[in-house]
């Protein structure tokens, strides 16, 4: 959140599980067929990842008091459709296809816009495009008219909470009159609850088995829909340190609740989180059918912004120790926008020194409005203290000098002095 081309509704979902919104890892790839635009973070081919990344790096560059450059800006605004979604990509000129707007797309767009501030229309369009592609049982599909998935839900529950609206408030009108199942409601019907193993309490399964309509955790799933869990969206600030350890579901034999409060969600994902962090080493780790387990790094991503929101700061600095330490790796030495962009999060939420990272993405896209104070700033200032010292030292020897000279003098002149 990896197919080559879109298979459906189905296909398309299942490749958030690979890859963070089905682009990133299909963008890593150069295409002779998509080029990148001007204005556009990175020069992959953005046909499956442009807004995605591009979202992504506008909200990194915000939070660092980067004002990006106009053009950059306006590549995604460009990108919405007169009703108000936004696809993966739409190239120069081509008609918006309904078909091809996606819940993701549009939840990062939003996000990034709540971010730069002076774009309420676009972002009102938006949210009206989100409530009228709910499903009835509160949920979110990738693509709309498709059974909901836990990642699209957490990614528009994002949107709404960056956009001040209550996502308890946000449900389709039930049958006969009676209310419908909310943003809340669609992602609990995701998330493990007391009648899981102890262990796998507090996750999320992408989407119900379809047959047994059973729950499983799923890695990926887990640490998206973690963050809308625990009440937060994109940029992730420094919060209020809580416990020094997440505290796990508590479930009472024979009477509790089918499915997760959600003033407990938040926690109790957060703690499922920090044991598998634990267990892996600081890491997630990705299985897919038929390949061998490797480290995620975008989930691992997730859970440190989930476990950050959810105060518990502590247990998500092993895995930003771990991503760091693998960000030459991750950001391919910082040329994946979507992945620099990420990591940038990470740190900005982490209270982690940026600098590098923040040059790395702003050389990915076009100049800057104006850069972040930090980086500007501080040489200078720095330069003009080091000289003023210098010549403060030298004229104080003249003084000294010149002061013992004019004694002397005086001294010859009259030797009672």
């Amino acid at each position: 959140m990896l197919t080559a081309a879109r298979l459906g509704a189905a296909a398309l979902s299942a490749a958030l599980l690979a890859g963070l919104a089905a682009g990133p890892a299909l963008a890593d790839s150069p295409s002779p067929t998509a080029a990148a635009p001007d204005g556009l973070y990175g020069k992959s081919d953005p046909t499956y990842d442009g807004v995605w990344r591009q979202s992504l790096a506008l909200t990194a560059l915000t939070a660092a008091k980067v004002t990006p450059a106009d053009s950059a800006v306006g590549w995604l605004t460009g990108q919405q459709c007169e009703d108000g979604g936004w696809p993966s990509y739409r190239a120069a000129g081509a008609a918006c296809d309904p078909k091809t707007e996606d819940s993701n797309a549009t939840a990062v767009a939003l996000q990034a816009l709540v971010a730069l501030g002076g774009h309420q229309s676009a972002v009102d369009k938006g949210l009206q495009w989100l409530k009228a592609n709910q499903n009835a049982d509160g949920s979110w599909a990738y693509n709309p008219g498709n059974p909901g998935d836990a990642n699209s839900t957490g990614l528009v529950v994002n949107a709404l909470l960056a956009a001040r609206t209550d996502p308890a408030s946000i449900a389709k009108p039930g049958t006969g009159g009676a209310a419908g199942k909310n943003a809340f409601d669609g992602l609990a019907r995701f998330q493990l609850g007391c009648a899981a193993p102890a262990d796998q309490r507090g996750a999320f399964a992408f989407q119900p088995d379809p047959a047994a309509g059973t729950l499983a955790p799923n890695t990926l799933a887990t640490a998206q829909a973690a963050l809308a869990a625990a009440g937060g969206h994109l940029p992730v600030a420094s919060s209020v340190h809580a416990d020094a350890t997440a505290k796990p579901l508590a479930c009472a034999d024979g009477s509790a609740p089918a499915t997760v409060p959600h003033a407990e969600a938040g926690e109790a994902v957060s703690a499922y989180l920090a044991a598998q962090l634990g267990t892996d080493g600081g890491h997630l780790t990705l299985t897919t059918p038929g390949a061998e387990p490797k480290p995620d790094y975008t989930a691992t991503a997730w859970a440190a912004l989930a476990l950050i929101q959810s105060g518990h700061p502590d247990q998500a600095a092993d895995a930003v120790d771990w991503l760091e330490g693998q960000g030459a790796t991750w950001t391919k030495n910082g040329t994946d926008a979507a992945a620099t962009a990420t990591l940038l999060l990470v740190d900005q939420a982490g209270r982690r020194s940026d600098a590098a990272l923040l040059g790395q993405l702003t050389a990915l896209g076009p100049t800057p409005k104006a850069e972040a104070p930090s980086t500007t700033a501080a040489p200078a200032k720095e330069k003009s203290g080091g000289i003023g010292q210098f010549w403060l030292i030298i004229v104080g020897l003249l003084v000294g000098v010149g002061g013992g000279l004019l004694l002397s003098l005086q001294r010859k002149r009259n030797p009672k002095l």
